[in-house]
């Protein structure tokens, strides 16, 4: 028999933090983009197909789901680019001290919920 192994610490172990769980979601929303391009892409095909399927991709567009994932990949998008921007900040060796990688969490989530009600303000 062989001698029990070590475990590593996971998920239940840990409690989340605000950094563990903003890098989850930049991770996350990476996904939805890429996803989210797929259907931008299938809207600009609609578009060059012809005004019968362009209008379809506008009903779908218009209708309040349509709406609502358009709502989520506007969100995504801003969060996912800010973020992306303290990443970058942190490449040069700037914000890595504790507080300062919480307060510009905290900024990042409060810039994507600022400029996501603007944008949907403005449209």
């Amino acid at each position: 028999m062989s001698k029990p192994r070590p475990l590593s610490p996971h998920l239940q172990i840990y409690k989340p933090q605000m950094t563990s769980v903003l890098s989850i979601c930049h991770r996350a929303t990476g996904v939805v983009l890429a996803t989210g391009t797929g259907l931008v892409c299938l809207w600009l095909i609609a578009l060059a197909l012809g005004e019968d399927s362009f209008a379809l991709a506008t009903m779908i567009i218009q209708h309040p789901l349509g709406q609502f994932v358009l709502f989520g990949y506007s969100a995504v998008l801003f969060y996912h680019a800010f973020n992306g921007i303290r990443h970058l900040t942190w490449d040069m060796g700037y914000g890595l001290e504790i507080p300062q990688v919480y307060a510009t969490g905290r900024l990042v989530l409060a810039a994507t919920v600022t400029l996501t009600a603007i944008f949907w303000f403005l449209v």
